[in-house]
């Protein structure tokens, strides 16, 4: 018997001879839902579901009378082992909402379940703007970044510095493919010209013919459309090509993990963009202090996205007296975000959070002055820039004005 096969029998059982978790005396679970074992777990896996019980501990442990637990489950990079995990958790095991979901096509399937069952799913790591454009849904948030915010800043900022053209190495998949498309728009949308794009499949250890597609094409800017290991591979790839002597590199989803694991000899010049830099402040460097002694590397957004989410979670179920979905999601909407990551934040009626973005640029080895010191801050994308325009959306829940 399959797996997946094994699994959905597993829970059709549980079903049937079990009584459900009572609704309103059963402990509050929160599944985290991410990629445990494969070519993301550095910058997702078990640090997102350590911030996430560091939410639960820092909330009190307890809510309604009820005990709040964290859950988690490796989703394989696989639209259908994910899906099978978030079915039981909803429909069996009493999850009350699912958080994190990094990997976009993992999330489009979650997305349609957890709308089927009027359940709460919360994005820190998936990153398609789909899911809050033609896929949006009632019950659904996209907490933490997107491919538009992702892009906007930075293609803009390149394009009207002299970076007017442009080449794209992409990952194969949803998120490879959102990601090119939200960037190439704002390049064009600011007089830039796209010359072209290689696809490589996800979870790639040879970059050698992409780097050298990139160079042949004399784009001023090569963008990295694509994410962990992929990310640094092309890297290092452009690195040992002699790509970045002459064109800039661009990393449209390179988080601080990565810069760590390539080192600043190889990541230095690099341009990145993130909602989240644990060196910002005396907030961001406390929490991230906390962070450090449990996890032994410093967070980037995506953890820092997910102790936020649940943290605002639990405050709303507090505020409705309820875990009922409407009612706590209202209650979410309702509610400013103001933690230690994001300033005077919202919910949209789309479901996309607003927040201010931060373009990077990766230190040189000279620059930096001391462990995790990567980062140097060239520009704010306010948060209203960093979102697409409502007038824009595919959404059918957003109201034409």
């Amino acid at each position: 018997m399959s797996y997946i096969k094994s699994l959905y029998v597993s829970a059709l059982m549980a079903l049937m001879m079990s009584p459900a978790v009572g609704a309103d005396n059963g402990p509050i679970k929160i599944g985290i839902l991410n990629d445990q074992s494969g070519p993301y777990v550095a910058i997702d896996g078990p640090t997102s579901v350590d911030a996430a019980r560091m939410a639960v501990e820092d909330f009190g442990g307890t809510l309604l009378g009820r005990k709040i637990e964290v859950v988690s489950a490796d989703h394989q990079n696989k639209a259908d082992i994910g899906a099978t995990i978030a079915r039981k958790w909803l429909d069996v095991d009493g999850v009350t909402a699912i958080v994190d979901v990094a990997v976009s096509s993992v999330a489009f399937a979650v997305q349609e379940l957890a709308r089927e069952r009027n359940k709460i799913v919360i994005y820190s790591g998936a990153g398609s703007s789909d899911l809050t454009g033609k896929a949006c849904s009632p019950t659904s948030v996209h907490w933490t970044y997107d491919t538009y915010a992702l892009t906007v800043g930075t293609s803009k900022a390149l394009v009207k510095n002299g970076g007017d053209s442009w080449f794209f190495i992409s990952s194969d998949n949803a998120f490879g493919k959102a990601l090119t498309r939200d960037s190439s728009k704002a390049v064009q949308a600011t007089g830039g010209k796209v010359l072209g794009e290689v696809l490589h499949p996800a979870n790639s250890s040879d970059f050698a013919s992409y780097i050298l597609q990139a160079q042949t094409s004399g784009a001023k800017v090569v963008a990295l459309a694509n994410a962990g290991e992929d990310t640094k591979n092309a890297v290092k790839a452009g690195r040992e090509f002699g790509l970045t002597a002459k064109q800039q590199m661009v990393g449209l989803l390179t988080l601080l993990p990565d810069v760590h694991g390539l080192g600043l000899d190889t990541a230095q010049g690099l341009l990145v963009t993130e909602s989240f830099y644990w060196d910002m402040n005396d907030e961001t460097r406390a929490w991230s202090k906390r962070f450090f002694e449990r996890n032994k590397v410093m967070p980037h957004m995506v953890p820092a996205g997910v102790y936020g989410t649940v943290m605002h979670y639990l405050k709303a179920i507090k505020t409705a007296g309820t875990t009922d979905s409407a009612a706590v999601m209202k209650a979410m909407k309702d509610t400013p975000i103001n933690d230690f990551m994001t300033k005077n934040g919202r919910i949209r009626e789309d479901g996309r959070v607003l927040r201010d973005f931060y373009v990077f640029r990766v230190k040189s080895p000279k620059e930096s002055k001391a462990p995790w010191d990567y980062y140097e801050k060239i520009a704010t994308i306010p948060a209203e820039d960093a979102a697409r325009p409502l007038a824009e959306s595919e959404c059918p829940l957003v109201k034409r004005r």
